[in-house]
């Protein structure tokens, strides 16, 4: 008995020896952190309190190219204070789709804000998803939410959004003086005084004297607060201290920094040319003043952590610092920008402080916008809604016990390691309901025309219904597509059933004997609206050649002069790029043309613009060139002038004599099927009318209703007529930015780019711009995409798929700042897998779908992505589509 006495408190003694050495190890942290997370829950269930959680979000913020570097407290506080996730991305890297995911949890493909512009903050966003927020669920389990700053680009600031106390909200997109505060619901406007009005202070002060007064009047009431900065997105407005700051700032010039043209790439980026000095030059600065502005936000979260501290609030709140997306700044020969799915524009910071939150370290684990609504709601005790995509990343912040005694390391986590970066619309649907067929990568264009002239529906002329292309072989054999003017598409289905009903019952009701009086009205009304658009037409025009007037004018781009907005499109060679026409109302002067227009024509065209000088203008002067293409004008002497792209290629030539062939063809078929409405109206010449008679009166009851039959029975269906009011609203809006472009005498503007103008004026603060007038172009309408992002062990690599049917595959482990396209050195198996898990990724709902977790052996699935090893680099001229053969099954080409 006595040595069962002796022998029974050995493992007790050997345990308590452990516990007493291991605390001086590797696990010590894991053990003291387990006891402090035990602690801490148990006074919380005791006392009942919940944590209080403040969002910190920047707008435009990268991590790659530097911008952390400028804030020192914030690193002090969040670095040294809690954990960095370093694998922090964006889904969609746009502000308003990005900020929807955060308020969501979801992939911008399942809440549909796919731009800044479509369904931003629209009648369908605050129907369908705002009462959904995670301010509503933390606001119906008490916490008194707050929200400060920038919420969405087209939030216009007639309503509060549900789940919030308290809202200051800024009213459309990011100022930093003269702006409009939706403040509970009350517009209040502010103007350029810097104590009073600049927005990162008044979001900092505002923020901290809510927090204090909630916790005055309510102390057991957790709260939550969201500080959405504008910074440091433009007009990049610094504090007045800081205008000085980050003289020669630099971080931005990354190996990726001006490397173009990129032949190896998507649209835009092989049509991007190298920057010209005004666009670095411009890009040092623009660097600088982004610095500027975010040590405004450095000084916020000292202030808003030393009232934490102070009211003793530190240790029982979650601090996060994030930003919605990156930035890119001269990075392959992009001025600026975001909206790419590399590195620099995907990557954000991302920092967390708080209850169990480990400090001074650094987490690997992938981190998305989208996993922000189920944290917070993981943090205040809520349950997560199966409808988000993300997933709440407490679970790779807690310390986990060891699962035995002798083990003291970490558990590792399963954890996603792919996820879905995506932007842009989805590919229009057919009328069967299947979406557009996309290219085949590297397929030339020639022989995509060509497949698809073998289609019977492209070998019929226009004038078939339902028609939308035509195919055209022009006099050297090449195949050609052109649009079909009209909506024909639109109303075939309607036109074919009244087709086969007869000619009879489109003819019309009354014979010709009786007299319709009613178009006589419509017949002036519709005179009286021609002479009214031409008077609006020519004040428009007296408008322009006042501002022409009092500011000096700019070279105009040369681009299609007929801006068709009845769907007429013609073929625009944009990659041959666009040469300066002189401005309007100047003359041909012999010295103007041998000088300026032919230095310019002699510059490499860079895709970036060219800086355009004023140039005087005279009113009296007659129009010196009558434009008959958008590439060639007859001159005042009779001579005709073409733009100098068509007399250095012989590509640009062919195409725009082509372009001239086929409108001499359409002109002339329409003239001839004039001409047969013209005799065909001249032989059913009814007779003359005598509306004052009685006898109109007494039939025009009976006609008026004949004729409401008949348009009845030629009404549309619901859908169609849906159709046609989407293409009405989309012509009108480009009718009102073609009217605003002619106002404004805007020359940037370029078909199917986004692009943008620079002067000594744009800027309102220090330091001020000071060389000049450009113009620069930063993305283009086809950049859509879906991308597959993959980090483990093993792998690190980005996989795209364009809406135009282009691939795109970088190994980050062997090129990080993504210099060259490698999809040819894959293959076919390795493709069909990615586009397999990709398309699983854009069709996903829910966090259980949208989080394909790999981890240990799993991992092993991605060994088929190693891509072939050769010797030399490959060249980056495309392979021909039989050398590549079938990439996957459905790839249509």
């Amino acid at each position: 008995m006595a040595g069962r006495g002796l022998s029974a408190p050995l493992p007790l003694l050997l345990l308590l020896v452990l516990v007493g050495i291991f605390p001086a190890t590797q696990g010590s942290g894991y053990l003291s952190g387990y006891r402090l997370r035990s602690r801490l829950q148990r006074d919380r269930h005791i006392r009942n309190i919940r944590p209080n959680i403040i969002l910190v979000l920047t707008d435009d913020q990268d991590i790659e190219l530097g911008s952390m570097q400028a804030m020192n407290k914030t690193r002090h506080i969040m670095e040294k204070g809690g954990t960095h996730f370093s694998n922090a991305f964006s889904t969609t890297p746009m502000c308003c789709p990005s900020r929807s995911s955060i308020l969501t949890g979801k992939y911008v493909h399942n809440h549909h804000t796919y731009t800044n512009n479509e369904n931003c903050s629209s009648p369908s966003w605050q129907a369908n998803h705002e009462p959904h927020t995670f301010a509503v669920h933390l606001n119906n389990s008490g916490y008194r939410t707050a929200f400060f700053g920038k919420y969405l680009n087209e939030y216009n600031g007639s309503y509060v959004p549900p789940g919030w106390k308290e809202w200051v909200a800024l009213v459309k997109n990011s100022r930093f003086y003269n702006y409009t505060l939706c403040r509970n619901g009350v517009r209040e406007k502010h103007s350029s005084d810097y104590p009073k009005d600049y927005l990162t202070d008044v979001i900092t002060n505002n923020s901290i004297n809510y927090f204090r007064t909630s916790k005055r009047m309510y102390p057991h009431r957790p709260v939550m607060m969201v500080l959405s900065h504008v910074a440091p997105h433009g007009p990049e407005d610094s504090a007045p201290q800081y205008s000085s700051a980050f003289l020669n700032a630099s971080q931005h010039i990354t190996p990726s920094y001006n490397y173009a043209p990129n032949p190896d790439k998507h649209w835009i980026l092989r049509y991007t040319g190298p920057m010209r000095p005004v666009h670095m030059q411009f890009t040092n600065m623009l660097q600088r003043r982004r610095m500027q502005t975010l040590l405004s936000v450095d000084d916020s979260m000292e202030k808003v952590y030393n009232m934490l501290a102070e009211m003793g609030e530190l240790d029982n709140t979650y601090l996060i610092y994030t930003s919605d997306h990156g930035y890119h700044i001269g990075q392959f020969g992009l001025v600026k920008g975001k909206s790419m799915p590399y590195e620099f524009d995907i990557r954000v910071p991302f920092y967390i402080r708080g209850p169990n939150i480990e400090q001074g370290a650094i987490n690997p684990h992938i981190v998305l916008n989208i996993d922000l609504a189920p944290t917070l709601l993981d943090m205040a005790g809520v349950d997560i809604p199966a409808e988000m995509d993300g997933k709440s990343i407490l679970k790779l912040l807690d310390t986990e016990k060891p699962v035995n005694r002798f083990q003291v390391n970490r558990k590792g986590k399963t954890w996603r390691d792919s996820f879905l970066v995506e932007r842009g619309k989805p590919p229009h649907k057919r009328s069967d309901g299947k979406e557009m067929a996309q290219e085949e990568n590297f397929l030339p264009k020639y022989q995509r025309v060509k497949d698809l002239c073998q289609k019977a529906e492209y070998q019929t002329s226009c004038q078939q219904p339902g028609q939308k292309w035509q195919c055209v072989e022009d006099p050297t054999g090449k195949l050609r597509l052109y649009k079909c003017k009209g909506m024909a598409s639109l109303f075939a289905p309607r036109m074919q059933a009244l087709m086969a009903r007869g000619a009879s019952q489109l003819s019309p009701t009354f014979n010709s004997n009786s007299c319709n009086c009613a178009n006589m009205g419509l017949k002036t009304s519709a005179l009286k609206r021609k002479r009214l658009l031409t008077k609006k037409s020519s004040s428009v025009s007296s408008y322009s050649a006042m501002r022409s007037s009092k500011t000096s004018s700019r070279k105009r781009w040369a681009r299609s002069v007929s801006y068709e907005l009845g769907g007429d499109l013609y073929a625009v060679d944009i990659q041959d790029g666009y040469r300066p026409l002189t401005a309007r109302n100047s003359s041909w002067a012999g010295d103007r043309m041998g000088g300026a227009a032919n230095e310019e024509d002699n510059d490499e065209f860079s895709g970036m613009g060219v800086t355009y000088k004023p140039t005087t203008s005279n009113l009296l002067t007659p129009p010196a060139a009558l434009k008959v293409t958008y590439r060639c004008s007859i001159l005042m002497n009779d001579t005709v002038k073409c733009d100098g792209g068509l007399y250095k290629s012989l590509q640009a030539w062919k195409d725009h004599k082509l372009h001239i062939e086929h409108e001499i063809e359409t002109l002339q078929t329409k003239i001839k099927n004039l001409r047969e409405v013209k005799g065909h109206l001249s032989k059913v010449r009814p007779e003359e009318c005598q509306c004052e008679s009685p006898s109109y009166f007494l039939k025009s009851e009976e006609v008026f209703r004949l004729n409401t039959e008949r348009m009845h029975s030629l009404r549309l269906p619901s859908t169609q007529k849906t159709q046609w009011l989407q293409k009405e609203q989309k012509r009108r809006k480009k009718l009102r930015k073609f009217l605003k472009r002619l106002q404004n005498n805007d020359t940037c503007s370029m078909p199917g780019l986004t692009c943008f103008t620079h002067d000594n004026h744009h800027w309102q603060t220090a330091p001020f711009w000071t060389m000049g007038p450009f113009c620069a172009c930063t993305s283009a309408n086809n950049n859509t995409y879906w991308c597959l992002r993959t980090i483990n062990d093993t792998h690190n690599f980005l996989f795209c798929e364009f809406a135009t049917g282009f691939l795109e595959y970088f190994d980050l482990n062997t090129d990080p700042y993504q210099l060259m396209n490698a999809v040819s050195t894959l293959e076919r198996n390795a493709l069909n897998s990615m586009h397999q898990q990709l398309m699983e990724l854009r069709g996903c709902k829910g966090h259980k779908q949208c989080n394909p977790e790999k981890g240990g052996k799993e991992r092993n699935y991605f060994s088929e992505y190693r891509p072939v090893h050769r010797r030399k680099r490959p060249k980056v001229k495309k392979p021909s589509s039989k050398s590549l053969g079938q990439i996957w099954e459905g790839w249509v080409g």
